[in-house]
């Protein structure tokens, strides 16, 4: 299961979005942490959603949006806890972020079927009103 998720980090880390998209389940239940801005399309239903209600929010809003310092923990029933920075410049106000963020994935027959976000709501509100 490690496997898959670290070749989706790899993908997005080089800008391979259909890579990205293409470890989706096209039934994916996306969710972004409650609190974060692009919450307000909870639950992103299918690969689709998640590109345009999260991706291209992101490519939009910020000149980069890097994952860094990320650690995989395999878990139980088919499931992958990742421990990451944020590391991301905004556009609007030239705020730079620097997040503490966790992703609970979850899989089935090779595909992302189920992902949550967790990550410091407030640092991201706080830079984007800078």
């Amino acid at each position: 299961m490690k496997t898959i998720i670290e070749n989706l980090y790899k993908a997005f880390a080089e800008g391979d979005v259909p890579s990205v998209l293409g470890l989706l389940d096209k039934t994916i239940v996306w969710n972004e942490a409650e609190g974060n801005a692009l919450a307000d399309g909870n639950p992103y239903i299918g690969p689709d959603a998640v590109l345009n209600g999260v991706f291209a929010r992101l490519v939009e809003e910020h000149e980069y949006f890097n994952l860094k310092d990320i650690e995989l923990h395999n878990m139980e029933n088919n499931q992958v806890l990742a421990t990451l920075r944020y590391d991301a410049k905004r556009k609007s106000n030239g705020a730079l972020v620097d997040a503490q963020a966790a992703h609970h994935w979850k899989l089935k027959d090779g595909k992302v079927i189920g992902f949550q976000q967790y990550v410091d709501t407030k640092q991201l509100a706080d830079a984007e009103k800078k």
